[in-house]
């Protein structure tokens, strides 16, 4: 089975994850997502102007592009405390009434995974939303009755992976949709330049570059990048990291020349000779590689996509002709 851990390419958090540290806090130090960042800038603007919390903002994105980090620029923005939350973390809607009752005038509540909330919870939050009251039930059975208190106005700022798994009702009810795009690599040679000043180390411009251009269009993975080459640099008693540190680095962490490390060339290994290719189902490639199904959707498939390499068809999973090249093989109709 597959191991996951320590993946240096996963967008997903791991402990210890120096993007925890090194977080824009202002729209100004925000890098990248430009389209995102002015119509925000305008948002937020307009709603200080008027003495009123921003609108209630819904965030999409694939792990690692900045979802969290936004939710506490926008906090930063509006000079409001940011808190945070999961919907996995919400187990009851006295969870939900608890955070949301201790929300002071202008708080920004961050919900990440909110896709995950579970259905009697997320109606409470309805009205939550939409008006600021929130409806407790006390008692049971006939002797049941309802109150409605009044929250103080708050921005809740809701952020999945998954879109298609949101409710409509809860979609709607934001105001506010963002979906966040892979970065460019000269996006992301910034990021690092920047990063490496907190780190205390030293990058050349083209190390940089090298580094950006295999962390799949990802914050958090390029921040891990050059932690790894920091280290790397550090052993061989190099005073920065230059470009041959950078290959060095990608080399000994099985990045090939596409940003792809060894769990997605395994992929697509499975995809061509198991499955002749496809089209394979989610469930039956999961079950190939020994991986959970929302596993393979949430962190392998989207830079797949993306590079071109996989397809999604109503039938299943299908390997490209940039697979095959990528891998050295011929297409099957080919031969």
């Amino acid at each position: 089975m597959p191991n996951m851990a320590g993946r240096q390419v996963s967008p997903h958090r791991q402990p210890g994850d120096f993007a925890r540290v090194f977080r824009p806090r202002s729209l100004e130090e925000f890098v990248g997502q430009d389209s995102v960042r002015q119509r925000l800038k305008v948002y937020i603007q307009a709603a200080r102007a008027r003495g009123e919390p921003l609108d209630h903002v819904l965030l999409l994105s694939p792990p690692g592009l900045g979802k969290t980090t936004l939710a506490s620029v926008i906090a930063h923005e509006m000079a409001s405390q940011l808190r945070v939350s999961s919907g996995p973390a919400i187990e009851r809607p006295g969870d939900l009434a608890a955070i949301l009752t201790h929300l002071q005038p202008g708080d920004v509540l961050f919900l990440d995974e909110i896709h995950r909330l579970r259905p009697h919870v997320e109606e409470v939050l309805y009205p939550a939303m939409e008006e600021y009251k929130l409806d407790i039930v006390v008692g049971e059975g006939p002797h049941a009755r309802s109150i409605r208190l009044d929250l103080a106005p708050f921005t809740l700022v809701g952020a999945t992976t998954r879109e298609g798994l949101l409710t409509t009702p809860l979609r709607d009810r934001f105001e506010v949709v963002f979906r966040l795009e892979f970065y460019r690599p000269e996006e992301l040679a910034e990021i690092l330049g920047r990063a490496a000043v907190h780190l205390q180390t030293a990058i050349d411009r083209q190390a940089a570059w090298v580094l950006a251009c295999k962390a799949r269009g990802t914050p958090r993975i390029a921040l891990r990048l050059l932690r790894r080459a920091r280290d790397l640099a550090q052993i061989q008693g190099a005073d920065r990291i230059t470009v041959p540190v950078a290959e060095a680095t990608l080399t000994m962490l099985g990045i090939d020349d596409r940003g792809l490390d060894a769990l997605d060339r395994k992929i697509l290994e499975i995809l061509i000779d198991r499955f002749e290719g496809g089209p394979a189902g989610l469930e039956s490639l999961a079950a190939a590689l020994g991986e959970d199904p929302d596993t393979i959707a949430d962190l392998y498939e989207p830079y797949l996509i993306a590079e071109g390499m996989i397809r999604r068809t109503p039938q299943g999973r299908v390997a490209t002709d940039k697979a095959y090249a990528h891998l050295g093989r011929v297409p099957t109709r080919l031969l």
